[in-house]
């Protein structure tokens, strides 16, 4: 009978917030898979805890990855680990849950400390809708061409960075989004743990005084709904009445429901639109 595969996570800072049932995972399973072996080394003294230990990192992931699998086909229960928090965001432990699930072997989340989360929710933004974008492309064309599908985005966005590429990033943010709120989170849950809510001429102008220092996480307001409200106008402004109808009935509507449509997406009435296409 195979092993299982045990998504473990772990404290982003404070040991203390380690959870009861991952200590328990960690001292039941017969090998533990980590990203850094020395960073979980520390954590494992401080748990009193001795396992083997392998290392699975984005480097040697493809041939960890089929040592581990055949692991837990002989029947091993293992336990994944990433430097800090969450397996499998952000970090090739994705990619050996890809395997598991190609293979038939069960993987048992065992939840706890999420870099993210614990930043949306001290950001003082929306949290009811997000989108986690992690660590933004190096590379200048994938990086530009995701910021410009994320000028349309109205939910809160995430993203993690280091503090030597913070003011390369906050500046391609404010070029491609323009001037939003947010919330820099430093070392969460450590001992310097700061949350500085601005915008991101605010969060340029302090960090070009004051070098950064630790890792954040950065949480920037999802496209504000007058933005959006305002850029639909524009576009309606730059069409006539005619044409605006006109568009819906080559779409397949009624010239009613056409204009419907058009006073809608103009916000005047049906009868501004019939008296104006009806002249």
């Amino acid at each position: 009978m195979p092993g299982k595969l045990y998504l473990c996570a772990t404290p982003i800072g404070n040991l203390g917030d380690i959870t009861y049932r991952c200590v328990e995972t960690l001292r039941s399973v017969d090998l533990i898979a980590a990203e850094d072996t020395r960073r979980t080394v520390t954590l494992l003294n401080y748990l009193n805890i001795e396992k083997p230990l392998v290392s699975y990192h984005d480097h040697n992931r493809r041939e960890k990855g089929g040592f581990l699998i055949e692991k837990l086909k002989n029947g091993e229960n293992i336990a994944l680990v990433s430097d800090a928090g969450t397996p499998a965001i952000s970090d090739p432990g994705e990619d050996l849950v890809v395997l598991c699930a190609e293979n038939g072997i069960e993987t048992v989340p065992v939840p706890g400390p999420v870099a993210a989360i614990n930043g949306l929710i001290v950001s003082g933004l929306p949290t009811g809708r997000f989108a986690f974008e992690g660590f933004l492309s190096v590379n200048r064309r994938s990086r530009s061409e995701l910021l410009e599908k994320l000028k349309t985005e109205e939910r809160t966005i995430i993203f993690h960075e280091a503090p030597h590429k913070l003011m390369n990033t906050l500046n391609d943010l404010l070029k491609a989004l323009g001037n939003r709120r947010i919330a820099l989170c430093r070392e969460l849950t450590k001992i310097h743990e700061e949350v500085f809510r601005t915008d991101l001429e605010g969060a340029i102008a302090r960090y070009a005084e004051t070098p950064p220092k630790g890792e954040f996480v950065l949480v920037v307001e999802g496209r504000p709904a007058a933005e959006a409200a305002e850029e639909e106008r524009a576009k309606w402004d730059g069409m006539t009445v005619e044409t605006h109808v006109q568009m819906y009935v080559d779409a397949g509507m009624s010239e009613k429901e056409a204009i419907r449509a058009a006073a809608n997406d103009r916000g005047v009435s049906k009868r501004d639109i019939y008296n104006i296409i009806k002249v």
